[in-house]
Formats: structure tokens, C-alpha cells, sequence
């Protein structure tokens, strides 16, 4: 009979696809764990990874993972429901999301609403989102990107423009608008390869066959308009940011493309059990009003940080 723990522990290695980096993040040594696989394997009758060269996992394994992500959701969702019926608090709610930022209006209300629940906040890139909401690690996601996956809902929150940032004294920075031609010689500030804002600027060159000449990209997204501001290159930067509570002075110019939007959206398993109390949070979120004058296109300058 397989273990709960094994069918954790290749959870780990079917995410990670390498033997080595799992045993470390379980804390425990390689040999046991691919004993551990192996004995999984064998008790199913198939192989779940192919092994040549570096260790990938098959259609078996990906079919397996699937349905091993959604038992173990809903052992763990059937825990959390049995301790919210049984206790007289209001319980929690786990959310996942690139950015903090743009969802701090109605999580602050939400818990001014709310007070006694605890809210858990998970940064996650938009890659994991999927096996997060599957595996019901939490309860929602908000990403600046498409997440393509099976058994998802959605809602899109809001659509805005994405400009370039520049220092104040910079020669575009009182221009109405520019084009991503114009950019194709400046300098850029931006996130690492994965984030919504990274795969934006790359995709926008890559259309006009043109490739960003990138002199600093970070994690630290919030620290991206005050490396712009300090005049170390030009930068990407979401209308929402603008509002936002600002320590570096940075012009915004509109980019004349299109394509140079984000679509925030929130996402939810469609089979996953929401509490009353993620129930609430959806509805905060969903019913916040983006649209209203202060979520709308701001003046051509304004002080601005990551989103």
C-alpha cells in the first residue's frame, strides 16, 4: 500500500526533476529517496521517470503526479474543513500571487471587514500557480499572465496599461509617447527571466525582432523605478505602480504598442473547497472597484515603485 509520505516525496522530484535538489528540500539523503521512487515504481508496475541522461518524468509520471496533486489537495482540504467545523474561529485564507502590491487595497479591507481571520500570503511565480491551486497549497492566485491549465477558474480583475519609466532629466521623459523602436538603444531596468514584467519587454522586442539591452534585472522589484530614478537605465512600469506609496521620482511615458498591457486575474481550483471565509475574500476581491478614477490612467509623471 503506497505511504502518504512517499507520495510526497515524489511530488518533490516530479517538480523538481532531479534527485539531488529534492533530498535536500525533504532533508533527507538521495539514496533513501530513490529507494523511495523506486519502490513507487515498482509497486505500480511502470517507470515514472525516464532516466537517460537527466532524470525527466514521463507521461506516466505526469498522469500519476496529476492525480497524486488533487488526493493529497483533497486530504489536506478535508483537514482544514473537519478543524474549521470543529473550532469557533473564522478560520484562514492562503493567496498566492507575483506582486503584493496591486492587492493591497482590498486586502486591507478585507481584513479591516475581518480582522480575526489570518490571512497567508505566498509569493509564487506563475508557473507553480497551477499545481499550487490543484494541490490546494492555497486557496487563490493572482497573476499578470495567462496560467494555462485544466481545471482552473477565473476571473479577470482588471486591464491596464504598461509604460516606460525614465529619470526626470532623461530626453524622453517629456515625451507624450514612444515607440519600442526608439527603445531598441536604451538602457533597461527590469525583473528576471519569469516575471510577467520580464516576459512584457522581451516579447515587445522579440516582435520587432529587436533584443532589450538589459544592465540590471532583480527580484527585488520594488527597487526597480529607484535604480531608474538614480539614472541607471529606463524601465517597464505598470500604471498601477504609480499610485502606490513612492520613495523615487520617475517620469512615465506611454508606449505606443498595444501590446504593452497586463491582465490581472485571479484564479481558483473548480473543484477545490472554498471555506466561508475564502468565500469572502473572493467576493472582496472580485467586487473591488478597479475601474474606479483612482485605479485609472494616471498624469504623463507621477512617483512610482514595482508592482
Amino acid at each position: 500500500m503506497m505511504e502518504l509520505n512517499a507520495l510526497k516525496q515524489f511530488l518533490v522530484v516530479a517538480r523538481l526533476e532531479h534527485l539531488s535538489r529534492a533530498a535536500d528540500e525533504l532533508h533527507i539523503a538521495q539514496p533513501s529517496l530513490s529507494r523511495t521512487i523506486a519502490r513507487l515504481e515498482s509497486e505500480l508496475g511502470v517507470p515514472l521517470f525516464d532516466r537517460g541522461g537527466r532524470l525527466r518524468l514521463n507521461d506516466s509520471g505526469k498522469l500519476f503526479r496529476d492525480h497524486v496533486e488533487r488526493a493529497l489537495g483533497e486530504l489536506d482540504a478535508g483537514r482544514r474543513a473537519a478543524a474549521e467545523a470543529a473550532r469557533e474561529g473564522p478560520g484562514a485564507v492562503r493567496l498566492a500571487s507575483e506582486t503584493f502590491l496591486t492587492l493591497s487595497g482590498p486586502l486591507a479591507a478585507y481584513k479591516r471587514a475581518h480582522p480575526a481571520v489570518e490571512i497567508e500570503l505566498h509569493w509564487s511565480p506563475p508557473e507553480d500557480m497551477a499545481r499550487r491551486l490543484r494541490a490546494q497549497e492555497v486557496d487563490f492566485c493572482v497573476a499578470s499572465q495567462p496560467i494555462h491549465a485544466e481545471g482552473l477558474e477565473s476571473l479577470r480583475l482588471f486591464d491596464e496599461a504598461v509604460g516606460v519609466g525614465t529619470p526626470l532629466d532623461h530626453p524622453l521623459a517629456g515625451r507624450t509617447s514612444v515607440t519600442v523602436d526608439e527603445l531598441a538603444d536604451q538602457p533597461f531596468v527590469t525583473a528576471r527571466q519569469g516575471h510577467w514584467l520580464r516576459r512584457l519587454l522581451d516579447r515587445l522586442f522579440a516582435a520587432r525582432d529587436l533584443t532589450p539591452k538589459i544592465v540590471c534585472e532583480t527580484d527585488e522589484h520594488s527597487a526597480i523605478a529607484d535604480l531608474i530614478s538614480a539614472g541607471l537605465g529606463v524601465g517597464l512600469v505598470p500604471a498601477f505602480a504609480r499610485r502606490s506609496v513612492t520613495r523615487a521620482p520617475v517620469a512615465w511615458i506611454p508606449v505606443d504598442s498595444p501590446d504593452c498591457r497586463r491582465t490581472v486575474t485571479l484564479y481558483w481550483g473548480a473543484d477545490n473547497h472554498l471555506s466561508a471565509t475564502a468565500r469572502l475574500m473572493r467576493t472582496t476581491i472580485t467586487n473591488w472597484d478597479w475601474t474606479s478614477p483612482h485605479h485609472g490612467q494616471p498624469e504623463p509623471r507621477s512617483i512610482v515603485s514595482g508592482a
